[in-house]
């Protein structure tokens, strides 16, 4: 067991968040991290209107556990946790999320938008490095160097990611001073996680080598799986397209419509330097137990050392 200052936070029995991911996120995949003691967080992104956002959200009550025009849904339906990630920490929102009792958790990629998000008053910031799946900023940080100089920085409890798919991964974050990681390629292949079966074998398939950054032209990078939607859009970036041609390259509309009906080329899709750890479909508690028992097996080689 790692007990650790977000564990008690959060009142989960494992350090693990569970990368929240569009398209993706649903009640069913949240409820069952969250039933596996790690963290599952539904994303409201997933959700067109206010009132099909609070049906999913009653359904993950009903199943387990679980932004600004939500705000209130999320007050009204006692959404004790909330993340919210970018370059600009919510500082609007500070006082109306923590005036309601609801823990905070910023995500963000370099110190400076870490320590922004403490200041105006996170309860724990995520951080992930260049290796992430989805999301990598500019600083092209790699999570080795940035995990450590966010953990010297802060003073609240530190969530770190990036390449993160294994309890080997897990320990060693926990060695670099984090109090708890967050990881989603692994779970890209648990049997909750609602994308065509084509997907997740082709993703079982892949390699560490089988990720690129696209759409830096844009400001707004971000690591996917190679596919053949991923090359176009790096192709547009080379050539200096515009961000509408690039855009609609990258929509999530043909994401969508890959992981619904198995065109593994049909869009883009986030996906971290981790894939290549990522093994077989499994339901999401044995994925989670294994991490836990490998971390456990490393902490015990260590010491026995």
């Amino acid at each position: 067991m790692f007990e650790t200052r977000i564990t008690k936070m959060l009142g989960i029995k494992h350090p693990i968040l569970v990368g929240t991911m569009v398209h993706i996120s649903c009640a069913e995949m949240v409820a069952a991290a969250s039933n596996a003691g790690a963290l599952g967080i539904l994303a409201s992104t997933n959700y067109p209107t206010r009132e099909q956002f609070r049906v999913e959200l009653q359904r993950l009550r009903d199943d387990g556990q679980a932004l600004c025009r939500y705000l209130d849904i999320l007050v009204s339906e006692g959404v004790k946790i909330v993340e919210t990630s970018g370059h600009r920490a919510p500082e609007e929102l500070v006082k109306e999320i923590k005036g309601a009792g609801i823990l905070l958790i910023h995500k963000c990629v370099g110190v400076r938008y870490a320590l922004k998000a403490q200041s105006i008053g996170a309860d724990a910031v995520t951080v992930v490095g260049y290796e992430n799946g989805g999301a990598t900023g500019t600083l092209d940080i790699t999570t080795l160097c940035l995990v450590p100089r966010v953990v010297d920085a802060l003073s609240v409890p530190v969530i770190g990611g990036g390449g993160v798919a294994d309890g080997r991964g897990l320990f060693a974050l926990l060695a670099l001073g984090a109090q708890g990681v967050i990881m989603g390629t692994a779970f890209l292949v648990s049997e909750e996680c609602p994308i065509h079966p084509r997907l997740k074998q082709a993703l079982i398939a892949a390699t560490e080598l089988d990720t690129m950054v696209v759409m830096r032209s844009t400001g707004n990078s971000h690591r996917v799986w190679v596919n053949e939607a991923a090359r176009k859009v790096a192709e547009l970036d080379s050539q200096g397209a515009g961000l509408e041609e690039i855009v609609q390259a990258a929509s999530g509309g043909k994401a969508k419509r890959m992981y619904q009906q198995g065109d593994v080329n049909a869009g883009i899709m986030s996906c971290g330097q981790g894939v290549g750890l990522v093994g077989k479909v499994r339901p999401m508690k044995d994925i989670i137990e294994e991490i836990m028992h490998q971390a456990d097996e490393v902490r015990h080689r260590l010491v026995a050392r």
